[in-house]
């Protein structure tokens, strides 16, 4: 982790909603490497599964507080973050394919929810909120490299649930004065991310030997991909923040863009496959809702905190090809599209 991002977290008692998930593990496996007392929440579910938090290590486990729950229930988030000095809320409704099948359940969990997380937050005398954003909100670039300053668009339900929580936040900073300050990650990629993301996709086709070729939709689209290690540190680089980052916005990313294609040709490099590439339909958003240009400005960041991006793409699509391999084929049996 980046050392200019250091905060002294030992002891902390600290919350992570959406622990159980992608970044959520990360973040929770450094925050108990740091010494902090992690509350993490986890979706409930009936399968007595807890997400990635099961693929942790015994020992980080066992300094888990586990609550299994939902983000829509304020009674339970208020018992969740009563007396927390940290609250760090990345839990959301995130797949943009699935936001065009159920809108609704997207404001219920992303706004509602982090309505809830934030006054529950509030009344349980959090000293720092870091809520979660995403690049999405910002939708296809109008100017580049994107700042904070640059205009919302929802170009899907998912970006515009995103842009209300947002507000959320900002809002609850300016009528409460409530402690929050908004990270907003360019397309953080990484062991553990669904293939519902673009990279672990290709990688995923690229080892697979069931796989003839590998199978994308558009290859245009360009990305700032982020490697996870790095966002986490961005994470606690907010959390290191004084009154000064309440209400703001601070964006997290590497400040270089590439196309799909450039990613493929990328991984296919570290793998040495040659797998050609197929088009599907299916894969593809619809015209007006594709996101063609994301890059990021992370100046305002770097100025408050030091933080800055370590991973090359090149560096970090080698750790995600080597976490692919460990697991020796054992992942979903379909390999076709997921979201």
């Amino acid at each position: 982790m980046n050392a200019e991002t250091h905060v002294n977290l030992s002891g902390a008692k600290v919350v992570v909603t959406g622990a159980d998930g992608f970044i959520g593990s990360h973040l929770v496996e450094e925050l108990v490497r740091r010494g902090a007392a992690v509350r993490a929440l986890a979706q409930y579910n009936s399968m007595d599964s807890h997400g990635w938090l099961d693929d942790l290590a015994p020992t980080v486990r066992s300094e888990l507080e586990i609550i299994r729950g939902d983000l829509r229930d304020p009674a339970q988030m208020i018992s969740l973050c009563d007396n927390r000095q940290f609250v760090f809320h990345l839990a959301a409704l995130i797949s943009i394919p699935f936001s065009y099948d159920a809108p609704s359940a997207y404001i219920q969990t992303n706004v509602q929810g982090t309505a809830n997380v934030l006054d529950a937050a509030l009344k349980g005398g959090a000293e720092k909120i870091v809520h979660t954003s995403t690049s999405e909100v910002y939708g296809t670039a109008i100017t580049a490299p994107i700042t904070e300053d640059h205009p919302l668009q929802g170009q899907s339900p998912y970006s515009a649930s995103k842009i209300g929580a947002d507000m959320m936040a900002t809002a609850f900073h300016g009528a409460f004065d409530c402690p929050v300050a908004t990270l907003r990650p360019f397309n953080t990629y990484g062991p553990r991310q669904s293939e519902r993301a673009v990279l672990p996709t290709i990688v995923r086709q690229v080892v697979d030997d069931d796989c003839a070729e590998i199978t994308l939709g558009d290859l245009s689209p360009k990305r700032d991909f982020c490697f996870v290690e790095d966002t986490v540190a961005a994470f606690l680089a907010v959390a290191g923040t004084g009154p000064e980052a309440n209400g703001t916005v601070l964006n997290a990313g590497t400040g270089r863009m590439v196309t799909i294609g450039d990613a493929v040709q990328v991984i296919r490099d570290i793998t040495g496959s040659d797998k050609s590439v197929a088009e599907n339909q299916q894969r593809k958003r619809p015209p007006n809702s594709e996101v063609m240009a994301l890059q990021a400005d992370y100046t305002r960041l770097n100025d408050i905190t030091g933080w800055e991006p370590r991973f090359t793409l090149e560096k970090g699509l080698t750790r995600v090809v080597d976490w692919w391999r460990d697991r020796g084929g054992n992942w979903r049996r379909d390999a076709g599209y997921i979201y």
